[in-house]
C-alpha cells in the first residue's frame, strides 16, 4: 500500500500475527525523533483490519512526520491466528506487536493510536506498555468499552472526533474527554461521520500539526 513496508508474521499469545512495518520519511520532522507509532484497527467482526482506511490515514500521519508505525490485524483477523476476545485479548497482541516494536527500535518512546475499537485497546495498552509517551483516538466508544483508568491516562491524548457519528455518541465523547487530565487535545470535526468520509485528508493534516506541536 505504502512505499518502503515490509509485510511481516510474529508470534503472539495465541499464534502468528500479521503486521506492516513503515520506516517513515526520511525527510520528516520528527525522524530523528526517537519515536514509534503503533496503530490499531476497529472492530474485527465488522470488517475492521489493519487496512482500513482510518487506519492508514493515521499511518499516513505518522509517516508525513517521519515515525516508523507499525499496524497489525488483531486475532482471527486476515493471517493473524486465534479468536476475537471482545477487546481483552486483542490488548494482549497489541503487548506482543509493541514489544516486537521496541526490539526493532531499542531507543524509541510509543506512540499509540486506535480507531473505534481499536482506540480502546490501545488505551487500555497504554497502561501496561513501557515507555509510552501519547495517545491518539479516533472515533473512541467510549459507551461500550473501557478507556481511562481513575479518569486518567499515563501520558497526553488527542480524541478525533466527529460531531456526526453514526455509530458513536459524539456528546458523550466530549463529556468523557472533559473529565480526563491531563487534559485532553480535542480534534474536533463538525461534518465528519464515523468513517470520515471525504474529511480524510483534512483530518491528517490537522492530525499531523497536533502531533507534531505536542511531539517536537
Amino acid at each position: 500500500m505504502f512505499d518502503n513496508e515490509q509485510h511481516l508474521t510474529i508470534q503472539g499469545p495465541v499464534g502468528k500475527l500479521e503486521l506492516v512495518l513503515h520506516r517513515g520519511e526520511e525527510q520528516g520532522p520528527l525522524v530523528n525523533a526517537d519515536y514509534c507509532a503503533v496503530v490499531c484497527h476497529p472492530h474485527p467482526l465488522h470488517g475492521g483490519t489493519m487496512d482500513n482506511k482510518v487506519v492508514t490515514t493515521l499511518v499516513k500521519a505518522y509517516r508525513e512526520l517521519g515515525v516508523p508505525t507499525v499496524r497489525f490485524n488483531f486475532r482471527g483477523v486476515g493471517k493473524s491466528e486465534g479468536h476475537h476476545d471482545d477487546a481483552r485479548g486483542e490488548v494482549e497482541d497489541l503487548l506482543a506487536v509493541a514489544e516486537w516494536a521496541r526490539e526493532q527500535f531499542p531507543d524509541s518512546r510509543m506512540l499509540l493510536a486506535g480507531f473505534s475499537f481499536g482506540s480502546s485497546v490501545a488505551s487500555n495498552g497504554s497502561y501496561l506498555i513501557p515507555n509510552v509517551v501519547h495517545l491518539t483516538l479516533v472515533a473512541p466508544p467510549v459507551g461500550r468499552y473501557r478507556f481511562s483508568q481513575k479518569d486518567s491516562f499515563p501520558c497526553p491524548a488527542c480524541v478525533v472526533m466527529g460531531d456526526r457519528d453514526e455509530l458513536v455518541d459524539a456528546e458523550q465523547v466530549y463529556h468523557w474527554a472533559e473529565r480526563i487530565n491531563p487534559a485532553i487535545k480535542l480534534l474536533r470535526m463538525p461534518e465528519a461521520t464515523h468513517f470520515f468520509h471525504r474529511l480524510l485528508v483534512p483530518m491528517r493534516r490537522q492530525l499531523v500539526e497536533i502531533l507534531r506541536a505536542e511531539l517536537l
